[in-house]
């Protein structure tokens, strides 16, 4: 078993938004700009208790929106980023954008900074989704900012909803043939979910929204896969494609058991076999800072047999799958002595395929993988069988 290795990635939350989209459950906080002075002085004393930088080869500002910031302020958090984490010169610089914020100015600002991957939250072409899924921007505005990102950006990404409310299977094939138009160099789909706590939860629960027909869903992730892949791109990971060398190295550090530096209210980082998590309140999350007290809400030593399994599954997510002998050698654990009885039940299931020294998803476990995980992650659960759907 492999010793632990100094994280080499790093991530920023930036909590500010213009809105709240309904289906939204990341932390945020919507028109508070008033706060955004506040926040880069707590984060700026956050980062200080690193007491030295940290050498990256993966820097990723997520949200919210970092590019809702003002071009200065956006500067500032790039600026103090950097100062903390440097990134080697072959680092994956990495931000989230919301296609209404890439005018010249903050694109100068991104450009300027060094930032060489931007995902923009795309979500549908069309404008009636658009207005369902709440977002503030439309399609001409997509073409607008997906040409500034292409002008400074190494890579661009799209991100899509699918399965939203009244959606079609052939409306869905419209996004998709759109964002292919665009030859983004990755494309991540992920389908409507309505979380807890969200205005969409409780529509949902009103009866004002439905949720898409489960063969419906399915089928829509199905045409994902054959259009993107068809077009060239790498299905590489359960949500995400990618043309050659533009996969995200900042989540591939994820999904291989990594461990990572994160900031920000919200932010969850894994370091040393500890899991971390900042209070979810941006105003909690500042008040404590600046008080001098930690922002640490959760906090959890993760023991080398829960590292282990919540590896294999991060893992598993990885169309490429895991090498057995590979897996034990990193962890210390035998995929068997960890999950024998639920994997065979999933292989005679054909949900999972094993060759050789390779286990990996099937086409067919892709589509329930969700359901798939609960029964590796605790000895003592069962998944529901995924078989019967």
């Amino acid at each position: 078993m492999l010793g632990p290795v100094p994280p080499r990635s790093a991530y920023i939350h930036v909590p500010f938004c213009r809105h709240h989209c309904g289906y939204c459950n990341f932390t945020l906080v919507a028109g508070r700009e008033d706060l955004i002075a506040a926040y880069l002085e707590a984060l700026a004393k956050e980062l200080s208790w690193l007491e030295e930088s940290r050498e990256v080869d993966t820097l990723f500002f997520g949200g919210g929106t970092p590019t809702h910031l003002p071009p200065v302020e956006l500067e500032q958090l790039l600026t103090l980023a950097k100062r903390w984490f440097p990134p080697t010169s072959s680092c994956e610089f990495s931000v989230e954008a919301n296609p209404i914020d890439l005018a010249n100015a903050r694109s100068q600002v991104l450009a300027a900074a060094g930032i060489t991957r931007v995902s923009l939250g795309v979500q549908s072409f069309r404008p009636a989704k658009l207005e369902t899924l709440e977002r503030d921007h439309r399609p001409e505005q997509i073409f607008a900012a997906y040409e500034q990102a292409r002008s400074f950006a190494h890579s661009v990404s799209l991100d899509l909803i699918f399965a939203a409310p009244d959606e079609t299977l052939e409306q869905w094939k419209h996004d998709l043939e759109a964002a292919i138009a665009l030859r983004p160099d990755h494309v991540s789909t992920y389908g409507l979910t309505f979380e807890r706590g969200t205005n969409f939860w409780g529509r949902l629960n009103r009866g004002e929204l439905a949720r898409a027909e489960e063969e419906l869903e399915g089928q829509m992730y199905e045409l994902a896969i054959d259009l993107l892949t068809a077009a060239g791109y790498e299905h590489y990971e359960v949500s995400n494609f990618a043309r050659p060398g533009h996969r995200c190295q900042h989540n591939e550090a994820y999904w291989t058991g990594k461990s990572y530096f994160a900031a920000g209210p919200g932010a969850a980082r894994y370091v040393g076999g500890r899991r971390e998590m900042n209070h979810r309140s941006t105003t909690t999350y500042i008040q404590r800072i600046l008080s001098g007290q930690s922002p640490v809400a959760e906090s959890e030593q993760l023991s080398p047999e829960d590292h282990a399994r919540e590896r294999l599954v991060f893992a598993l997510r990885r169309l490429q799958g895991i090498s057995l002998r590979e897996f034990e050698q990193e962890t210390g654990y035998s995929v068997e002595s960890l999950v024998a009885s639920p994997l065979q039940r999933f292989l005679s299931h054909d949900l999972f395929a094993q060759s050789g020294d390779n286990l990996r998803l099937t086409r067919r476990g892709l589509l329930v993988s969700d359901a798939l995980w609960p029964a590796f992650l605790t000895p003592d659960i069962r998944a529901t069988d995924p078989s019967a759907t």
